[in-house]
């Protein structure tokens, strides 16, 4: 199983991080190793001292596919979750300024939290999905799939140029302005259409 996540994907995002806005999707992985298997703890690494939340809409691939047309792209997931991609941001930082590669601040051992799928025939419109996160309480992050760089079909499609999609892999779509700091003992809600699919004790 395959975790492909999707960067800088929402304006506000890339410009709250002093990036350019792409003309493509940017795409990164992480390995399975990622998810959090106690599904309501995070454990705070001990090799960062500034781990940041990222809360995303995630899409379950249902079928077998490559080199996808874009047309066809909708039915290669069935599902859609929300999900937390946690990023250690001083180091993702550091390797930036190096010139290095920054999977170690993407992809760590539990930096992948997933909710539970809902099936896509109950949303009126992916297009149109609000979801968001709340840190203890106040919502840190709020944000439509409208707002998108990259439709979900977009992304399929040019992930399949690349990478033979399997049934399982999941993909992270992206961000929406808001990221920050998480801290000991914080707690996390993550929401789509103000319903709490996704809820995590930071430790």
């Amino acid at each position: 199983m395959k975790i492909f996540c999707i960067a800088r994907n929402y304006k506000a995002h890339a410009e709250e991080l002093g990036s350019k806005v792409p003309k493509e999707p940017v795409v990164f992985m992480k390995p399975e190793t990622a998810l959090i298997r106690k599904k309501n703890v995070f454990f705070h690494p001990e090799f960062s001292r500034k781990i940041d939340y990222e809360v995303e809409i995630v899409l379950r691939i249902c079928k077998l596919g490559k080199h996808i047309a874009e047309k066809y792209a909708h039915t290669y997931y069935d599902k859609i979750g929300i999900g937390i991609d946690f990023t250690a941001r001083d180091i993702q930082s550091k390797c930036k300024v190096e010139g290095l590669p920054w999977e170690i601040s993407k992809s760590f051992d539990g930096s992948a939290a997933v909710s539970n799928f809902i099936e896509t025939y109950q949303f009126k419109n992916i297009n149109k999905i609000n979801f968001s996160l709340k840190q203890n309480g106040k919502t840190v992050q709020n944000a439509n799939t409208s707002k998108m760089i990259f439709s979900f079909d977009h992304i399929i499609s040019y992930i399949s140029k690349f990478f033979t999609l399997k049934i399982g892999d999941l993909v992270f779509t992206g961000t929406p302005e808001g990221v920050g700091k998480i801290n000991i003992n914080d707690k996390l809600e993550a929401l789509i259409e103000n319903k709490v699919l996704l809820n995590l004790k930071v430790k």
